[in-house]
Order: structure tokens, then sequence, then C-alpha cells
């Protein structure tokens, strides 16, 4: 099954993990929202087997960095991620 997690830590600063089940093999990107509804920053995780993504080595990660690479502010963010045809959206918070 394609399944998001949740994000670890939640909330969290200055960085996190997000993991991720495939059903099949796919390529992996993963954007991040403000509430807004804006593109904070999208980031490419590469090709992926299909299977768990559960820990550190695997697992998605963000640095919590917007795509100029300054550190976001404090808040509640959506994390989308897309493999495939497959596409799911969470929330996170950012706590400073």
């Amino acid at each position: 099954a394609f399944r998001l997690m949740a994000n670890y830590p939640n909330p969290f600063n200055p960085e996190t993990w997000i993991p991720f089940e495939l059903a099949e093999d796919a390529h992996v990107t993963l954007r991040i929202y403000d509430l807004a509804g804006g593109l904070v920053r999208s980031l490419d995780v590469g090709r992926r087997p299909a299977g768990e993504h559960v820990d550190r080595t695997r697992a998605a990660h963000w640095d919590g960095r917007n795509a100029a690479g300054e550190q976001v502010s404090s808040g509640v963010y959506a994390y989308e991620l897309r493999a495939g045809e497959h596409r799911e959206l969470r929330r996170m918070v950012v706590r400073k």
C-alpha cells in the first residue's frame, strides 16, 4: 500500500524525518506548503523501491529551510508526498 506517515519528531526544530511506504517502485517528491497554500520547498527524494521507508536512512528528510535556504518560522505546515500517481498530504508543526 501507499502510505504517508506522521513526521518525526512533531513538533520539530530544526529538522524532521518523514516516513512513508510504497506499494511499488516510484520516483518520490516531497513538497512543503505554508497554511496559505504557498510552496515553501520542494525536495526530490529520488527513485525508491517498494516497501517501508521509516528509519532515518530511508525516510524523507527536511532541514526546516525554505527554497532560499532560510530557516522557516514557527507554525503549522503541510507536507505532500508524491510517488508516481499517488499523493498524500499531512500537517506538521515547526516550533522554535
